[in-house]
């Protein structure tokens, strides 16, 4: 499960002495994309209490909107498992595909031919230069991890998805598992 090469489409876990930062205390990170230039990925597990509607009135749906990172929070992106629907995707990993045509995207969620666990919305983005994501995980602030649920994740991740994945870790993670959010205020 744990991961030694960072790759696009891989999970960032956000390890439990990450304690005050707001974006990344309790994150799980899809990688989006990371190459020499930098990386930029999606906080998957940090609901908002924004739908889709409510960002775009013309989409009929109450899909959930995501904080997705700190960069570029006015920005609405997406990620989903559906390009034969979606043109213009482009490919992340394991069937999960990055954006896409958002006109043609609209239409198919209004007709109902896109579904929740189809696709993901997110305000910002995560988004590191080059060797700054290297440097953190060096510095222990990130878990590599697989992405074993493959395309699947779009409807899987929670907000109890940082748990879950730390209670995989088991050994001393464990007990970060029940831990407060904020030890501070135990």
């Amino acid at each position: 499960m744990i991961s030694e090469k960072l790759q696009k489409g891989q999970l960032l876990i956000a390890e439990p002495s990450i304690i005050g930062d707001l974006s990344f205390n309790r994150s799980v990170i899809l990688l989006a994309d990371h190459n020499s230039e930098g990386s930029v990925g999606f906080i998957i597990n940090k609901p908002l209490k924004y739908t889709i509607n409510d960002l775009v009135p013309d989409v009929e749906a109450n899909f959930k909107i995501y904080n997705g990172g700190p960069v570029e929070q006015d920005n609405l992106y997406f990620i989903h498992n559906i390009p034969h629907l979606i043109t213009n995707s482009v490919e992340i990993s394991n069937g999960i595909f990055w954006g896409g045509d958002f006109e043609l995207t609209k239409n198919l969620i209004n007709s109902g031919q896109v579904k929740k666990d189809n696709i993901r919305f997110f305000l910002g983005y995560t988004g590191w230069e080059a060797h700054q994501l290297e440097n953190e995980m060096k510095s222990n602030s990130w878990i590599l991890a697989e992405n074993l649920y493959q395309n699947k994740i779009i409807g899987k991740s929670t907000t109890d998805f940082w748990k879950e994945k730390i209670l995989e870790l088991g050994g001393d993670y464990i007990l970060w598992s029940n831990a407060p959010e904020n030890p501070l205020l135990n």
